[in-house]
């Protein structure tokens, strides 16, 4: 949205005058709830019930249509059945109103000729210029604003708070409007099938305003990607972090391509890539996302290092250790020094290390607890503290952990927390107090794990140097290939390897030719040892079909493989010298729907597939960023060097893929998937072998 559409979102979320349509006196109804929610909410606005037989409800004046409403309101809820929301957004659009807000799923069985009631409410809104809340969505609460369109039970005493909570599930919304926690949201909007207003807009709106701290995103998916992450690159402008709860992880977005690229990238992979280039901090269940927004809305930034944590449990440190290794969440290295002072305070057998447990008998656990967080925190290797214990209700003031952090927090600005790992045994009152003081109760060992994990990326994010945008190539190469790919000329191996060569991608050394005598000829131009492979039209996956003989060393070995190749697939062949050892690596480049093209670094070889180890990131990238992305492979260790062999040139391989991401920016519209399988990764530089470009609209798909 821009310009009047944000005036229209505004009016929405900040009105003056509203229309209930369908509004009702009688208890319990879907009315009595509408009018319930915006009048004991706390609106002050002008309220207009609309309802054809009733002449007042709940004290208010009500009218018989909208037509009879005495002024043009800001917001028109809609609390009416599929049958009647044409009529009803048309009447309120031709009387004025700014936006809406609808309930109903907007579903009709379909007419031959007739548009669907979906996009007649579209082009109806569009046209008039109107926000929309809804389709099928459970409406919004604007907390700070004290307006509420909604017809669902939600608690009418919310206190407003730095979270804006935006989603697609209305059961999440429910959800998160009944926490216990004290979690507390300045804005929460159940989006629905977003009509005309996308979630993208109130996050971008949201933003808008000093209040917004920390934004929770429940999402299906997104449908304006272009406004979504500008709206992301303003979050991260002002600093604020966004936790993302994104479903159908696991469904299948497409078929098996051609390119092995596509399959690599799967259904999800691509929006890993968007929350990396923006900073979005990912989460995969409502525990943790709860637990981390609420981390991250006590305002404390984490500091150089990792987590160190305090037990009252050695069972349970254990298990916290095991936890902590499949969350990727990093301990504090504590020194020397750190480590005496807590020997110095510990009951004798209890090692001073971290995570650490502190419990003994006959000890003063309030005073002990204390000094080793004290401790701990004095530590320049503490990111943030976690006090890991069951907050069960305790009568012995000797074991009250809540006045050990309420003690502690106030004498440290980094973050620190009490993790129980076990969210029904938390003793409420307890939380309670430590909640009010700013200090967030993390309800569940994975989850609380998962929200200290967010904030050591949150840390890591906010110090990353911007990218280093890589040089770009000469505009007429960029003009040569965006016309070689739209020519409806086929594509060969050959060509896939120029494209790289041009765009900075080291390409190994190679000729085509169509008879023995050539092909001993260019080899002798190349320099032994030699591949011998099939170029002919169409066989794209050429080790499938017999169509490579490696590492030949002679005239006669590759005139034997010539004649085979010949015989079989065609006299066409492509002779290319053979890369040094090295370590086998994937690059891709993959087209997605949503976000347009990704680059794709991964294992490679003939176990591309079946290892599925891979990482893709979104263009521009530099080498710093790919490095990252190295890093986070299984088979980084590799790369380093194992059994005697030595380490690639990692440099070289980030420089490689960040160039892969220009050609990505330049000429991913144009291009269905591209492969580069495998790159090889050697001590002096690395090179692509073998290469497969599929042009936007060629037909992909088959068996592989």
């Amino acid at each position: 949205m821009a310009g009047g559409a944000d005036d229209a979102l505004t009016a929405m979320l900040e009105p003056h005058a509203v229309a209930v349509v369908g509004a009702s006196d009688v208890p319990g109804s879907f009315g009595w709830q509408m009018m319930t929610q915006l009048l004991e909410g706390g609106f002050h606005g002008r309220v207009y019930p609309v309802h054809p037989t009733r002449t007042a409800v709940m004290g208010h004046a009500c009218h018989a249509s909208l037509d009879a409403v005495p002024e043009p309101v800001d917001l028109a809820i809609l609390g009416v059945p599929n049958r009647l929301l044409e009529p009803q957004l048309r009447m309120a659009a031709d009387r004025g109103a700014r936006s809406a807000a609808i309930f109903a799923s907007g579903h009709e069985d379909s007419r031959a000729g007739v548009p669907a009631l979906i996009d007649r409410l579209r082009t109806i809104a569009r046209d008039a210029g109107m926000a929309v809340c809804g389709v099928n969505g459970m409406g919004f609460v604007h907390v700070e604003a004290g307006v509420r369109a909604c017809g669902f039970h939600e608690p009418l005493d919310l206190v407003p708070g730095p979270v804006t909570f935006l989603t697609h599930s209305g059961s999440a919304f429910s959800a998160l409007l009944h926490n216990r926690r004290r979690l507390r949201f300045n804005l929460a909007v159940s989006c629905g099938q977003e009509l005309v207003t996308t979630m993208a807009d109130y996050l971008a709106w949201s933003l808008g305003r000093a209040s917004t701290r920390v934004v929770a995103l429940f999402l299906e998916t997104v449908r304006d990607p272009s406004r979504f992450r500008q709206a992301l690159d303003l979050a991260a402008r002002r600093e604020v972090p966004v936790v993302a709860l994104k479903v159908g992880r696991e469904a299948l977005a497409q078929e098996m391509v051609t390119a092995h690229s596509g399959a690599l990238a799967g259904a999800d992979g691509v929006f890993d890539a968007l929350c990396d280039a923006h900073g979005v901090l990912r989460v995969d269940s409502l525990d943790a996302m709860l637990d981390t927004v609420e981390l991250l809305a006590a305002g404390r930034r984490a500091g150089p290092g990792g987590l160190a944590a305090v037990h009252d449990s050695g069972g349970e440190r254990a298990m916290l250790i095991d936890a902590a290794a499949r969350v990727d969440v990093p301990f504090a290295s504590i020194s020397d020094t750190t480590r005496a002072r807590l020997a110095a305070v510990l009951e004798p057998g209890l090692p001073a290390v971290n995570p650490l447990d502190a419990w003994g008998t006959g000890n003063a656990a309030d005073t002990l607890y204390q000094e080793c967080c004290t401790i701990l925190l004095d530590d320049p290797a503490t990111a943030l503290l976690a006090l890991v214990v069951d907050l069960t209700h305790e009568q012995d003031p000797n074991h009250e952990y809540a006045g050990t952090l309420l003690r502690v927090a106030p004498t440290t600005e980094r973050p620190v927390a009490l993790l129980s790992n076990c969210a029904s045994a938390i003793d409420p009152v307890a939380a309670a107090r430590l909640r009010e003081a700013g200090i967030p109760v993390l309800e569940g060992t994975v989850s609380g794990l998962t929200a200290l994990r967010a904030a050591l990326a949150w840390r890591d994010w906010l110090g990353r140097p911007p990218v280093a945008p890589s040089p770009p190539v000469a505009l007429a190469v960029r003009a040569r290939w965006r016309e070689r790919l739209t020519d409806g000329t086929g594509w060969d191996e050959a060509a896939a390897l120029r494209l790289l060569a041009d765009y900075g991608v080291p390409a190994v050394g190679h000729e085509v030719v169509d008879s023995a005598a050539a092909a001993v000829a260019a080899a002798g131009r190349l320099g032994w040892p030699v591949a011998c492979k099939t170029a002919a039209p169409g066989a794209l996956h050429k080790s499938e079909v017999g169509g490579v003989h490696l590492g030949l060393a002679g005239a006669r070995a590759l005139t034997r493989a010539y004649r085979d190749l010949e015989t079989r697939l065609g006299p066409r062949v492509l002779v290319a010298r053979m890369a040094g050892p090295g370590v086998e690596l994937h690059l891709g480049l993959v087209r997605d729907p949503q976000f347009g093209p990704a680059v794709l670094v991964a294992a490679g070889g003939v176990l591309v597939e079946l290892l599925q180890d891979r990482q893709l990131a979104l263009p521009p990238v530099d080498p710093d960023r790919v490095r990252r992305l190295l890093d986070r492979l299984r088979i980084r260790p590799l790369l380093g060097g194992v059994r005697g062999r030595p380490p690639a040139d990692v440099g070289a391989v980030a420089l490689a893929v960040s160039r892969l991401g220009v050609l990505a920016s330049d000429l991913g519209d144009l291009i269905a998937a591209l492969d580069v399988n495998p790159l090889v990764a050697g001590p002096s530089g690395c090179l692509a072998v073998d290469a497969l470009v599929v042009p936007e609209g060629t037909a992909v798909g088959g068996p592989r």
